[in-house]
């Protein structure tokens, strides 16, 4: 059982790491290095960052929902479309070695900073309302698969999909992305307790900071609108950066 210092480090850290996931993504490129630090396996540090993450995601639902933005129909079927590549994931991410997990997350990190670093063209229009096709069944069953396989960036993967395949504001992106990561990480987090790669102190601990900075994101992230999104996307960047590069 980790001691105090321990206890409040996990919960700042999932404070600010929910705060980042539900106005962008990656926050969890700063718990699953901790949990790790802590001593928990690769594997186990995996299954352990779920608990924080389904906490999370059920508070930031809640929050967005009091401030007026919740459209349950499109929700569930996004949703749905990610759950079956979201247990394939999971089955293969508890069936892998913790080496080749390690070396996995590392790349990944380098290929979400290089994505994010590369200009982008000018956003188009957005719409209020959108149709499902085969991009966006597609895209959604990889994101399924990517985020309970790994969890870290899958932000970026369903922002790029609402804001590039479905021409939606910054504000509903947020709000969906929530809802589907909430979704999909029940079935990842099933498997990751039958096959005991979850530390229930350390996931409950983490959550409480998790649900407290889900809450806090969705509200700011209404409140303050596309400009705070935006400074976070920056500000998430630049951790994975600073991680990859050692400085801290």
């Amino acid at each position: 059982m980790p001691d105090l210092f321990g206890i409040v480090v996990l919960f700042f850290v999932g404070s600010i790491a929910a705060f980042i996931n539900v106005n962008a993504g990656g926050g969890s490129s700063l718990t699953l290095p901790v949990l790790i630090f802590l001593g928990l396996d690769p594997s186990v540090a995996n299954g352990t960052n779920r608990v924080s993450i389904l906490f999370q995601n059920a508070s930031a639902v809640y929050s967005f929902k009091k401030e007026k933005y919740y459209e349950l129909k499109n929700s569930l079927i996004l949703s749905a479309l990610t759950l079956p590549g979201a247990i394939i994931g999971a089955v293969t991410a508890v069936n892998i070695s913790d080496e080749l997990f390690e070396k996995i997350l590392g790349v990944i990190m380098i290929l979400i900073i290089i994505t994010m670093l590369l200009p982008k063209k000018k956003s188009e229009k957005t719409v209020t309302d959108f149709s499902i096709d085969w991009k966006i069944i597609s895209a959604m069953i990889v994101v399924g698969f990517y985020g309970a396989f790994l969890q870290v960036g899958v932000g970026f993967l369903l922002m790029a999909s609402f804001q590039y395949l479905m021409k939606l504001d910054l504000i509903r992106v947020n709000m969906h992305k929530v809802f589907v990561v909430f979704v999909f990480t029940v079935p990842a987090l099933i498997v990751f307790i039958l096959t005991d790669n979850v530390n229930w102190f350390y996931g409950l601990t983490l959550s409480a900071g998790n649900a407290f900075g889900g809450w806090w994101g969705a509200k700011l992230s209404v409140k303050k609108g596309e400009k705070l999104i935006k400074f976070v996307l920056i500000i998430a960047i630049l951790i994975m950066a600073f991680k990859l590069l050692n400085i801290f």
